[in-house]
């Protein structure tokens, strides 16, 4: 485990300790999960666009051309409720 200092305006301050204290956790367990979480997203969405880089565009068109502009069978529609 590492230690880094942050430096933080006490209005964030103040909203963390507020939002740590109703979720029943800590200062620490917030900006931690805060931080996973931001990590998480920001490397799915590398992931995604590397992902998207590679993709065979042409063989997904031709996928997307045989299903056409046919409407979906009444078994594959989806239902309200």
């Amino acid at each position: 485990m590492s230690h880094y200092a942050l430096r933080l305006p006490e209005s964030l301050k103040e909203a963390a300790r507020r939002l740590a204290a109703a979720d029943g956790t800590t200062m620490n367990q917030l900006f931690t999960t805060a931080i996973a979480e931001k990590i998480s997203a920001l490397e799915t969405a590398a992931f995604f666009e590397k992902r998207a880089a590679q993709a065979d565009t042409a063989r997904a068109q031709a996928a997307w051309d045989k299903v056409g502009a046919a409407e979906p069978q009444p078994e594959d529609r989806w239902q309200d409720g």
